[in-house]
């Protein structure tokens, strides 16, 4: 079993939220979090938020870049290396799965 933490985190719009988090070990060592306000009815000026994180804590052949594309889209990607970083990746993908599915009270198949 792991252990699991909740904290407070104040996001940039200034919402403050409860997020869970857990370390994710095997070969390397990912920290992620997870919150969110649940579902509030409105787009980014009166719904909910939500935020996640993945951190290297050691050992994680990880590259991430951000981009904007053609239209003006922001985006994010990810690179692993190795087969423990596919593992901890899904293991911590997960996570972050489950955390936002309890605290928004919806399941979605």
């Amino acid at each position: 079993m792991y252990e699991i933490k909740e904290k407070r985190r104040m996001l940039p719009d200034g919402t403050e939220i409860t997020t869970y988090t857990r370390d994710v070990v095997s070969a390397n060592i990912l920290e992620v979090e997870a919150g969110t306000t649940g579902f509030m009815g409105g787009d980014t000026g009166h719904g909910g938020r939500t935020y996640f994180r993945i951190q290297d804590e050691g050992s994680t052949d990880m590259k991430i870049n951000t981009y904007v594309d053609r239209y003006g889209c922001r985006g994010f990607e990810v690179f692993l290396g190795g087969d423990c970083e596919l593992e901890t990746t899904i293991r911590a993908l997960k996570f972050i799965t489950k955390v936002l599915e309890e605290e928004s009270q919806e399941v979605y198949d």
